[in-house]
């Protein structure tokens, strides 16, 4: 199961938003499941890989609904504070997950 905070979900039912980042020891969903999101509706993973927070672009930051890569960072500090400055925090990694909203 893929959970997305309510906070993003009007961005991603506009089109906004079809990138998430997530911080696992290792990837938990792969490409071409479907995930139920409570209160959203389905999504189809199309693509998961590590990323360094450090090195994401502007046009990673679009795509995950933020301006820049600049405040997507600093959304990254606000929900993950303590692991969200590192590259890898407690076996963690940052993966960039790209989805499709089927509904």
């Amino acid at each position: 199961m893929l959970l997305m905070k309510r906070e993003f979900f009007e961005a991603i039912r506009a089109g906004r938003k079809r990138t998430t980042l997530r911080w696992w020891r290792y990837p938990r969903v792969r490409a071409g499941q479907c995930h139920a999101v409570a209160g959203l509706g389905r999504v189809r993973i199309t693509r998961v890989r590590a990323v360094r927070a450090s090195g994401l672009t502007d046009r990673q930051a679009r795509s995950d609904g933020f301006a820049d890569a600049r405040s997507l960072r600093a959304a990254l500090r606000r929900i993950y504070p303590g692991i969200a400055g590192k590259s890898s925090a407690g076996g963690r990694r940052l993966y960039l997950v790209h989805f499709d909203l089927l509904e």
